[in-house]
């Protein structure tokens, strides 16, 4: 029962809608908005394994062809999550790597900003790994090197159960979060000797709290993030809002203390997850929303984006409602699907029309740069290649400034 509640965990909880990007509304934007998400620097996440989320090459291929005519630069890639292994890790690096060969010149494998930044003025796709889970290492620290060399940019130690690292947000919400183990420990210090980001989210609070503090203490400076969380505060006052929340979303403190590292918090633009809302459509409103809460929490220097994005779910969340019984959230995912949690926003059907949103809002295009992606830019500067925040500050306004003199040359 255990292995079958963890297999399901590893597809339910990687799922954001039953119809997610091939079916998703596309957003009525104004050009300008357009063409400012096609010059700017926009990495998105993708959360869609070979088998739970895509099981042929075109529907990948598909994506990302889409993707690059709205200007997403980039994507944090998932490649393995909940209990899944080593093997199967190196499964879905195979189907992925392989799905691309077929278009390999569109591709970039990142290894530094530098590729992301190229990736983006050749016009491809900047490909960045990561994993949602730690129990691909199995028993093995030293896979930390190996993983950093394949080009893994981030890990999630505890993804939603209890893990050989920590707890999870599903096993917190049941009241089963005993904080961050002396393995867990074992694995942040080698994650941060090799440069990979400690990824927090899905991650129970108490272990989420231990894994900071360990951070904190011996590793001040080194920036650590959400990925891809909701915040709880966004949602509590709603009046459809369920007593104890979306166990997936994060409190404002964790949020604090991820920007105090130097690190960020991204908002997921995924429908189940908000809690109380579950509109047919998450609008541009909402994924505003959830933009402008977290910059006026954390300051915008702080903030990125994602989705968690998906391609189609059907028979998942068909599964799941079978299934119920096993799935022990309280029925908290079921009951948001059924009131219409069934979208995800991907990046290039939603992006330009929240760019005018947030205009509106009183944004600047600075700080639309920093959320869409030069805030993960300078952490991941940081982390792969040790250059401190304000060096990439300094070295990215006059890369702009060039990007942007170039981009008049040719327009004349």
């Amino acid at each position: 029962m255990k292995k079958l509640l963890l297999t399901l965990a590893a597809s339910l909880t990687l799922i954001s809608t039953a119809h997610a990007s091939l079916d998703a509304k596309v957003w009525p934007a104004s050009d300008m908005a357009k063409q400012f998400v096609k010059d700017t620097v926009v990495i998105g996440m993708l959360a869609s394994p070979y088998g739970v989320g895509w099981s042929k090459n075109e529907q990948l291929l598909e994506y990302f062809r889409e993707a690059r005519g709205a200007g997403i630069t980039g994507h944090d890639i998932t490649l393995a999550a909940a209990s899944q292994n080593w093997d199967e890790f190196l499964r879905q690096h195979q189907k992925h790597r392989s799905a691309m060969a077929e278009e390999q010149d569109k591709y970039t494998f990142v290894r530094t900003t530098r590729d992301i930044e190229a990736a983006h003025i050749l016009g491809k796709t900047a490909v960045i790994w990561n994993l949602q889970t730690a129990t691909v290492l199995e028993e093995d620290l030293g896979r930390i090197a190996t993983l950093r060399e394949m080009g893994i940019s981030s890990m999630i130690l505890a993804y939603n159960d209890r893990f050989r690292t920590g707890s999870g947000s599903l096993a917190a919400y049941n009241g089963q979060d005993h904080g961050l183990t002396p393995w867990g420990r074992a694995v942040i210090d080698r994650m941060v000797r090799h440069g990979m980001m400690v990824d927090l989210s899905h991650t129970g609070a108490k272990t989420a709290a231990d894994a900071m503090a360990h951070l904190e203490e011996n590793y001040p400076g080194v920036p650590f993030a959400f990925t891809h969380s909701l915040p709880a505060g966004l949602y509590k006052d709603e009046p459809n809002a369920t007593a104890r929340g979306c166990y997936r979303n994060i409190s404002d403190e964790e949020a604090l203390r991820a920007a105090k590292s130097g690190g960020f918090v991204s908002p997921t633009f995924t429908e189940w997850m908000m809690d109380g809302i579950w509109p047919d459509d998450i609008t541009p409103v909402h994924a505003a929303d959830m933009i402008d809460y977290y910059v006026k929490l954390v300051g915008v220097d702080h903030v990125g984006i994602a989705t968690d994005d998906m391609f189609s779910t059907e028979l998942i969340v068909a599964f799941a409602k079978q299934n119920a019984d096993i799935y022990n959230d309280g029925g908290y995912m079921i009951d948001a699907f059924n009131k219409g949690a069934t979208d995800s926003a991907p990046l290039s059907r939603v992006l330009p029309a929240v760019t005018d949103e947030l205009w509106k809002r009183g944004y600047s295009n600075e700080d639309l740069a920093k959320i869409y992606g030069a805030n993960k830019l300078r952490v991941y500067q940081q982390l792969w290649q040790g250059v401190p925040a304000e060096q990439f500050n300094q070295e990215y306004q006059e890369r702009l400034r060039l990007r942007e003199q170039l981009r008049e040359f040719h327009s004349r």
